[in-house]
C-alpha cells in the first residue's frame, strides 16, 4: 500500500474539494462502435481498376479481403496507381455483446469512434492513424480517380483478432478527470490494470490536444502508470483534451487495449506558491502578482521525516477537516514521537504526509520551524489557501536539506525537461496544439502484412 493510500485509509475525512487521490476513475469511455471516416479514411485488401484513355487507375487495400484474425495493431493502407485517392471509409462492427456506440454517446467523445487516416502529398497512399478494435468486423470502401476523370472503387472486409480474457488492457483511473479545473502545473496521469511492456506504442496512442501551444512528453513510473508533463507550465485559461486511442494497441505480448477513452479538463488561472524555509514566509502569486503573503512554520528538521521537502511540488487534494495520525507514516502509537492531530483546511503537497494546514497552537509562525514536516499557518491564512487552491497548483519549497523525490506525490517537475524527454519511451516531444503523436501505435509495419489480392 502506498503512503497516500495508507494515509487516506487511516484519516477520517469530513468534506473534500479534491476527491481522495488514487480513487478517481476516468470518464468519457468510448466503445468500439461503428467507426466511420469521411474523405480520407479507410481500409481494404482488394484492388480495382477503371479503364480510360490512359492507363487504368488501380486501388489496393491491406489487410486483404476475407482475412481473419488480423492483428489489431496492424495499420490499414490504401494505395493508388495511375490516379489519386478521393475517399476512404472504414466501418468497424463491434464484437458480439459490445454496444456499437453507447459508450461514445455517454462520454460525449463520439469523434474517437472515427478511425481516421493520413493521406500523403500526392494522394496515392492513405494509412490509418490508429489501431483496430479487437474482435471487430472491418469493412473498408476506397475510391480513386484517374487522370481522365474515371473512378474506381474497391470494398474489402476482414476480421480483427479478438482480445483474450485476462489479456485486455483497460484504464483503471486518471488524474485529472473530465470537467475538472486544474492548476497550471497539472500533469496527466493514467493508471492501467495490466503491465505495459510496449511503452512506445502505448505512448503513441495517447494524444494530448491543448487550445494553446505547449510541448510535452510521457514518462512511466512502473509498468502501469504513465504521466504526461509539459516542458513549461500550461498557459492558463484553456481547455485540454486527452484522446486515449487504446483499442487495438498491443501493450504487451498478446495483451491488447479494448476501449478508447477521452478526458476533457480546463486549466484555470495561474497560481504559484513559494514557501521559504529560512524566512518562514509563504508568498502566493497569481498572474505574476503577489496576492497573499503570510507567516508559516515548516518541519523542525530534527529527523528526515520531520524535514519539509524542498522542490517543486503540486497541490494534490484538500480537506476541510483531517485527522493526522503519525502511525500512517511509520511512527506508531507508543513511540516517543507519536502524534495524532485534528487539523482544519489541509492541502496536500506530497505523498509523505506533507500538507499546508491551520495550526492555531503554533506560536512561532514566521519565526521558527516547529512542525512534524507540514507547513503550519494561521487558521485565517490556511482557510484562504484552502479556498483558493486548485489541484495542480505549483507549490515550491526552498531552503531545506531534504530534496523532494520525483515520485513522491506529483514531484514530476523535479526532473529537468531534458531528463523528462530522455525518460520518454518515444524520446520525442509532442506539440499539443497539433493533432497526432510522436511515434507509431502499430506493432507491425504495413509491408509485413499478407499480400493483398489485386484486381484491375
Amino acid at each position: 500500500m502506498t503512503p497516500v493510500e495508507l494515509m487516506l485509509e487511516v484519516a477520517r475525512v469530513k468534506g473534500s474539494a479534491f476527491p481522495p487521490t488514487l480513487r478517481r476513475v476516468g470518464v468519457g469511455l468510448v466503445g468500439a462502435g461503428l467507426l466511420l471516416a469521411t474523405a480520407c479514411s479507410g481500409t481494404g485488401a482488394d484492388t480495382a481498376g477503371a479503364e480510360g484513355d490512359g492507363d487504368p487507375v488501380e486501388l489496393r487495400i491491406t489487410p486483404e479481403d476475407g482475412a481473419t484474425e488480423v492483428r489489431p495493431d496492424s495499420p490499414i493502407t490504401v494505395t493508388a496507381a495511375n490516379g489519386t485517392i478521393t475517399d476512404v471509409k472504414v466501418e468497424q462492427a463491434p464484437p458480439e455483446g459490445q454496444a456499437a456506440d453507447a459508450s461514445a454517446e455517454e462520454g460525449g467523445a463520439a469523434e474517437l469512434a472515427v478511425l481516421t487516416g493520413t493521406l500523403n502529398e500526392d494522394k496515392t497512399e492513405w494509412v490509418s492513424d490508429w489501431t483496430l478494435t479487437p474482435g471487430s468486423e472491418v469493412t473498408v470502401t476506397a475510391t480513386a480517380e484517374g487522370a481522365d476523370g474515371e473512378t474506381a472503387e474497391v470494398v474489402s472486409a476482414f476480421t480483427a483478432l479478438p482480445a483474450s480474457e485476462g489479456q485486455r488492457l483497460e484504464l483503471v483511473s486518471n488524474f485529472p478527470m473530465s470537467d475538472d479545473t486544474v492548476g497550471v502545473g497539472m500533469p496527466i496521469i493514467v493508471n492501467f490494470d495490466l503491465p505495459v511492456q510496449n511503452k512506445a506504442q502505448v505512448e503513441a496512442a495517447m494524444e494530448v490536444v491543448s487550445e494553446k501551444p505547449a510541448v510535452g512528453a510521457w514518462n512511466w513510473f512502473g509498468d502501469q502508470m504513465a504521466v504526461f508533463r509539459t516542458e513549461d507550465y500550461w498557459e492558463p485559461d484553456q481547455n485540454v483534451t486527452v484522446n486515449l486511442h487504446l483499442a487495438g494497441v498491443q501493450a504487451s505480448e498478446g495483451v491488447y487495449g479494448v476501449e478508447n477513452y477521452q478526458i476533457d479538463f480546463t486549466v484555470g488561472r495561474e497560481q504559484i506558491t513559494t514557501v521559504d524555509n529560512d524566512t518562514h514566509q509563504a508568498v502566493v502569486e497569481s498572474g505574476g502578482e503577489t496576492v497573499r503573503e503570510f507567516p508559516i512554520s515548516n518541519g523542525n528538521g530534527s529527523t528526515r521525516a520531520y524535514t519539509t521537502t524542498t522542490g517543486v511540488h503540486l497541490t494534490m487534494e484538500k480537506y476541510q477537516h483531517l485527522v493526522m495520525d503519525s502511525a500512517t507514516v511509520g511512527i506508531p502509537e507508543g513511540h516517543p514521537d507519536y502524534y495524532k492531530l485534528d487539523v482544519n483546511y489541509a492541502v496536500r503537497f506530497s505523498n509523505s504526509g506533507e500538507f499546508l494546514h491551520a495550526a492555531p497552537w503554533n506560536g512561532s509562525l514566521g519565526q521558527a520551524n516547529l512542525s512534524h514536516g507540514c507547513t503550519n499557518a494561521s487558521t485565517e491564512d490556511a482557510r484562504w489557501f484552502y479556498e483558493n487552491s486548485l489541484m495542480g497548483d505549483p507549490y515550491i519549497v526552498t531552503g531545506t536539506d531534504r530534496e523532494l523525490e520525483v515520485d513522491n506525490g506529483w514531484g514530476y517537475w523535479q526532473r529537468s525537461w531534458d531528463e523528462w524527454l530522455e525518460n520518454s519511451a518515444t524520446g520525442e516531444a509532442d506539440a499539443t496544439d497539433e493533432p497526432g503523436t510522436p511515434g507509431s501505435p502499430f506493432g507491425i509495419p504495413a509491408d509485413a502484412q499478407a499480400s493483398p489480392v489485386s484486381a484491375n
